[in-house]
């Protein structure tokens, strides 16, 4: 059978490329459809439907887009209520794609409508499962996102459909069934997921702490729910429009390849109140930026970091973007719903700097020379990476503030004293620079490298030590 995932890091994202004799189905495609009709265009295929496995919070499907430009089908499981025409699928209904069957399998938890699609071959044979945010590779999907739109679907209501959608529907499946989930590690729509993705659904049944069969419906609740973190903040914004619908994806690349020059730019920012937002490499920023622009580089986690910090979809933004990046940079955001893209920076930074604008800076220092000031000082520093990193090993007297909260917490920074940023890498300690000082903090200094530079050059730091070993 022939199933193509087609993974995007940035999001941890899955899609699927389904086909036979000249039928194709394309599941959670993202925002932009061009390279699935292009995939088609490979096969000699006409896509007929377009299944969504849920109504996405962390991105902006491209259904809509997509059904305009194949008109094929959009399908969603039982309950769904979307504002646009779309087929909504009664549970175990079964759709024809070349010689190839989909059932549609109903598993509420995640979101009511959330839906599993099972595929069945050529020869009548049960290939795999399309789990969207149901079941992941060692995890299942999160269930508070949905209350965050309607408000009595609590988290609880959420586990206990989930709880009986994975013991009713999945778990009686073959063991030999393949899982092919909506995301990977690194996703927020779950807490502890694998790197892999894909696997057996008799491994996961194995090693998936919420397919534990021994679980009662009690226990997997507060298994389920202990340690959820809070969900992004432009979560219920991607929800709606996917609910809703959006501008077509075309429309906001056109707009967005607006270029300005730096007077014309300068004056949008001023008249639109504007974020700056510049995707360069933090290295680049760090030498020279327009003031109190937000740094968010194209090369790391881009869109949730983007959906993170700046929260509001609607949110006017301007790019400073390297040389032919900008289509880039514009599609990443719009992936996460951030359409409002007003123009971009003609000739990027150096065409600010060549015009005499004012520009600032970010003071850096290499790990060896952070290690000489922690030997001869007693420094200020503030570690911003995520809490399980922190405790898994920090370096000594480290403060740690989480980067995705440290904009509520910018009166924690002192101001009459030097202190220091760092993270993982340099990437995530460049954009909390880039915050603190568009709140006018400028008293501090980048660890260049990061933590990985900091135990290279062998600066004291504190690891994590299981509690069986005291």
């Amino acid at each position: 059978m022939k199933v193509e995932q087609i993974y995007t890091g940035c999001l941890a994202h899955a899609a699927y490329y389904i086909e036979s004799n000249g039928v194709a189905a394309v599941i959670d495609p993202l925002r932009e459809v061009q390279p699935y009709i292009n995939r088609a265009k490979l096969d000699d295929a006409k896509i007929k439907y377009i299944f969504e496995t849920h109504f996405h919070a962390d991105f902006v499907s491209g259904h809509l887009d997509l059904q305009k430009k194949t008109g094929a089908t959009i399908v969603y499981g039982p309950t769904a209520k979307p504002g646009y025409d779309a087929y909504i699928a009664k549970d175990n209904e079964i759709f024809e794609v070349g010689d190839y069957k989909i059932k549609a399998i109903h598993t509420p938890g995640h979101t009511m409508e959330s839906t599993t699609y099972l595929l069945i071959d050529e020869n009548n044979k049960e290939h795999g499962i399309i789990t969207g945010d149901t079941l992941f590779i060692g995890d299942v999907g999160r269930p508070d996102l949905a209350q965050k739109v309607v408000e009595d679907l609590t988290q609880e209501k959420l586990a206990a459909h989930l709880f009986d959608s994975l013991r009713n529907k999945i778990m009686p499946l073959s063991d030999d069934l393949i899982v092919y989930p909506n995301h990977g590690a690194g996703s927020a729509c779950g807490k502890n997921m694998s790197s892999e993705t894909t696997d057996t659904l008799g491994h996961q049944k194995q090693v998936n702490y919420a397919l534990n069969k021994d679980l009662s419906k009690e226990d997997f609740i507060e298994v389920l729910l202990d340690g959820l973190k809070e969900p992004p903040g432009y979560f219920p914004s991607n929800v709606m429009m996917n609910i809703n619908g959006y501008q077509s994806y075309d429309d906001v690349i056109k707009k967005g390849n607006t270029g300005l020059s730096p007077d014309e730019f300068e004056a949008v920012a001023n008249e639109t109140g504007a974020v700056v937002l510049d995707v360069r490499h933090q290295r680049d920023y760090a030498k020279g930026h327009i003031p109190r622009s937000i740094f968010i580089g194209l090369d790391g986690d881009f869109a949730p970091w983007v959906g993170a910090l700046i929260i509001d979809v609607k949110q006017p933004i301007l790019l400073v973007a390297p040389d032919g990046r900008i289509d880039e940079a514009i599609t990443r955001l719009s992936r996460v719903g951030f359409d409002n893209i007003k123009g971009y920076l003609i000739g990027g930074f150096e065409a600010w700097k060549n015009a005499s604008k004012d520009y600032d800076k970010v003071t850096a220092i290499y790990a060896m020379d952070f290690k000489n000031v922690i030997e001869e000082e007693n420094p200020v520093i503030y570690d911003v990476r995520k809490e399980s990193e922190y405790e898994a090993e920090h370096v000594l007297k480290a403060n740690h503030l989480c980067l995705s909260t440290l904009s509520n917490h910018i009166e924690d920074f002192p101001r009459d004293q030097i202190f220091y940023v760092h993270c993982a890498g340099g990437y995530r300690s460049m954009i909390a620079g880039s915050i603190l000082k568009s709140r006018g903090i400028h008293n501090f200094i980048d660890v260049d490298g990061g933590f990985e530079s900091i135990k290279e050059v062998g600066i004291p730091i504190t690891e994590y030590v299981c509690p069986s070993t005291l």
